[in-house]
């Protein structure tokens, strides 16, 4: 990715990926930024304790059971203490799982953990912000709400790809514009996950052109993430996002 001209990257906790409990590992990968001219810009904390698919494997701080939900907060303050070793802008966190259904214990338990986690990333010189993702608990409206009744002092990292699955990219941005932080980028056709490269992958269904011109009014300098999942058949994946971001470019600059 150095090679390839990529200045700024968002490292995922996720195992084996990046192994977060090896303090080793991330001395390593720290030396290695600091040698570079690639800085991180964020950090987006684990979602899985393991590599495994099991439902009981995924980290969730909305999690019914209080033993679960203190297990899960302190899973990710694990991943959070990165920063110390390799400086970042920003934490991305989830709250709930994909597909997850609203009640109002789930959101009790996410004003806990976020607050604790907020005070955390606040102590590692870094900002939390928390992401919407397609469930009933993190959609535009239920974050707002979220904010606006626990007060949490707590910006958005906007994603594309939710928001296209939910009520779409700019009425949901328009719901979250004052808080947006960070966007990651991806396409999808309304339904799946699919996290497709915009403008130059087959399978989203996202009108980019109207989609930029409601990213266009964030604020100059909100970075943008290319946010793609990762799939065996696609092809040198570092050049497909360098050709999706030059595509985006030409619609940022097209009055």
């Amino acid at each position: 990715m150095a090679r390839a001209g990529v200045k700024e990257i968002e490292l995922y906790c996720s195992l084996p990926h990046l192994n977060y409990r090896q303090r080793s590992q991330i001395e390593e990968l720290g030396h290695w930024f600091r040698d570079s001219e690639m800085r991180v810009t964020a950090l987006h904390a684990p979602v899985h304790y393991d590599e495994s698919e099991n439902p009981n494997a995924l980290i969730a701080i909305t999690h019914k059971e209080k033993a679960q939900r203190i297990k899960a907060t302190d899973e990710i303050k694990r991943a959070l203490e990165i920063a110390d070793l390799i400086p970042c802008e920003f934490v991305v966190q989830h709250v709930g799982v994909e597909g997850e259904d609203y009640d109002q214990v789930g959101a009790d338990a996410a004003f806990n953990a976020l607050d604790e986690l907020n005070v955390l990333a606040g102590q590692l010189h870094t900002e939390l912000l928390i992401e919407n993702i397609a469930n009933e608990l993190s959609s535009a409206a239920r974050l707002n709400r979220l904010l606006e009744t626990t007060h949490l002092p707590i910006s958005y990292c906007f994603n594309t790809g939710a928001a296209h699955r939910a009520g779409g990219v700019a009425a949901e941005l328009e719901a979250m514009q004052q808080r947006v932080r960070l966007v990651h980028l991806s396409d999808n056709d309304g339904d799946k996950d699919l996290r497709r490269a915009p403008l130059v992958e087959q399978g989203g269904t996202i009108d980019w052109e109207k989609a930029v011109a409601a990213l266009r009014t964030l604020p100059g300098g909100t970075p943008w993430v290319m946010d793609l999942i990762e799939d065996p058949e696609r092809d040198k994946p570092t050049q497909i996002a360098a050709d999706s971001f030059s595509r985006l470019e030409e619609l940022m600059a097209h009055d």
